[in-house]
């Protein structure tokens, strides 16, 4: 048989093949749009040129402090200049971005410290405080880097911490030089970044991200979001959240500015809005009630339609409604950690406008179809590894395939065969898959409640209730709630002799947890179980949904 002339003396080489990476995106804007607005925060504006700078900058300054591929560079930050510069500064030599959740409690900033063998850590003095209890209980013993936010408000709700670096952030930036010649990814399958999901059993696991898979969100995040020359990005969305969904590297794809946010609050929303004319912004519904129920005296008149992408539950027929009133064009999305932010998109068709309230409500609860990167999305019979009937009632788990799914779990081979058992990656979620091609969730079987767009594992909430003496038996369900979209609901059953208080439950809990993952609720009763001792667990969250609002 003749050889294959397409496959004879066609190889790779420099000339015609290059591994993908998310840093190309910054470079292209900083050659075509040197002197454009790449990033506002405060009083301060940096070009594209100065972006790009900085980022090159803080990759050779960590150079001089030894690290290469494969180190970890951990950073605890808010949506700051610093945490994009450390997007594209950590991997440009190599190191993997780690970002920390600034929600997290010390001893699980600890583990993840240890777990990822942290050798480089930035820290916002606003989180010096938790980030020192941190450091204490960890084994790593990484340099240590302060970040103080010139643009940090006098009025600030939050105080900055104490000093705890060896170094401060600007300073080590700046003593670099900008010269600096990006030479990797030697392989687009080289890890980018660390992404750390909460759990249902043991600790959390670490999501490792490739280049490639980067690179491929920011185009399809600009064609998911509808995304023309040179947008305005509004950080509602934390960057620690999935690496900000891959939208600190997107913006480059399009020359887009990135308008910076420390906090959620509507009036610095509305003004960033009105001011720099901002065209899209992400968040959890969270966000989008914060907008709604401002009072008068915050909100901002703006001319421009912004779009707003919402992942998690989708929002009420009345809140889309007063959210096109005011302006705003939501999009609904959903994906994973796993699957770098969202994956899934609600593809909005026109026709569907012209349907009555009932119907649109129909189109709108459902989650969509597969981003452009995403090369499969099914719903399966997980035993059978066979794709269920799709008839928009036949339940299934929700299983991704593609370039923009994790590389693995770090340091988790067990759970990374499970993950992608048969060749899929298994989301854990259950779901239905509509004649028409369009995903909808219909529970998830790993229990984990979303508040306020974090995921909090109902396990790790009941191994904390145990933890008092006085409680026999405890499990912990969502609660709707019309502000944070769901909230832990726990069930108590007390120890004979113990007369304990909600009061009394939620100190305890906030003894051992966040504040955001501890119950706003706790009913006292005997907790259902079979005959053979499994908590039923339907039964509570049938309870729960009967309560209402938390």
């Amino acid at each position: 048989m003749s050889a294959n002339p397409y496959e004879t003396d066609l190889d790779r080489n420099p000339a015609n093949y290059q591994p993908l990476t998310p840093l190309a995106h910054l470079e292209r804007a900083a050659l075509i749009h040197p002197d454009h607005v790449a990033i506002i925060h405060g009083q301060m504006r940096v070009s594209y040129r100065e972006f790009l700078e900085r980022s090159r900058q803080l990759a050779n300054a960590l150079s001089t402090l030894g690290i290469s591929k494969g180190d970890t560079v951990s950073v605890m930050l808010s949506n700051t200049p610093a945490m994009l510069e450390a997007h594209h500064g950590v991997p440009m030599i190599g190191a993997v971005l780690h970002s920390i959740n600034t929600r997290l409690d010390a001893q699980a900033i600890a583990f993840q410290l240890d777990h990822a063998d942290c050798k480089v850590l930035i820290v916002d003095r606003e989180f010096s405080t938790v980030m020192a209890e941190a450091l204490s209980l960890a084994e790593v013993s990484p340099v240590v880097i302060d970040y103080d936010d010139t643009e940090y408000p006098d009025d600030a709700p939050f105080p900055k911490g104490a000093r705890i670096g060896s170094r401060d952030y600007n300073e080590f930036v700046l003593a670099a030089s900008p010269d600096f010649t990006r030479t990797l990814p030697v392989d687009e399958w080289d890890s980018v970044s660390l992404n750390y999901t909460s759990g249902t059993t043991g600790n959390p696991k670490g999501v490792v991200y490739h280049h490639r898979g980067a690179a491929l969100m920011g185009y399809s995040n600009v064609i998911a979001s509808g995304m023309g020359r040179h947008p305005v990005y509004l950080w509602t969305l934390p960057m620690f959240h999935c690496n900000g969904w891959c939208f600190p590297w997107t913006l480059g794809v399009v020359g887009g500015t990135h308008v910076c946010l420390r906090w959620v609050r509507a009036k610095a929303m509305y003004d960033a809005i009105a001011d720099h004319g901002v065209t899209h912004l992400c968040g959890a519904p969270i966000v989008m009630s914060t907008l709604l129920n401002a009072p008068d005296h915050e909100k901002r008149e703006f001319s421009q339609t912004v779009s707003f992408n919402t992942a998690a539950a989708p929002p009420p027929e009345a809140v889309l409604a007063g959210m096109a009133d005011a302006g705003f064009e939501v999009v609904h999305l959903y994906g994973l950690t796993e699957t770098y932010g969202p994956a899934v998109v609600n593809e909005w068709k026109a026709e569907w406008s012209d349907l009555d309230r009932g119907a649109r409500t129909t189109k709108k609860a459902r989650q969509g179809v597969r981003y452009p990167a995403l090369e499969d999305l099914a719903v399966m019979n997980p035993e059978t590894m066979e794709k269920v009937p799709a008839d928009g009632e036949t339940i299934g788990e929700v299983m991704f395939r593609g370039n923009i799914v994790m590389k693995g779990y770090l340091k988790n081979p067990a759970a990374s065969d499970e993950a992608f058992r048969g060749g899929w990656f298994h989301s854990g979620d259950l779901g239905v898959m509509h004649p028409d091609g369009y995903l909808q969730l219909k529970d998830r079987s790993k229990d984990i409640i979303i508040s306020g767009g974090e995921n909090i594992s109902s396990i790790e909430v009941e191994d904390a209730l145990y933890k008092h003496p006085g409680i026999m038996a405890a499990a912990v369900v969502a609660r709707p709630d019309d502000k944070w979209g769901e909230t832990p609901c726990a069930f108590v059953e007390l120890r004979p002799g113990f007369n304990l208080t909600e009061e009394d439950v939620i100190e305890h809990c906030r003894s051992l947890l966040a504040r955001f993952k501890c119950p706003r609720t706790v009913i006292f009763h005997e907790v259902p179980k079979t005959s053979t001792g499994k908590i039923q667990k339907y039964l509570l969250r049938d309870e729960a949904k009967t309560l209402g609002s938390s």
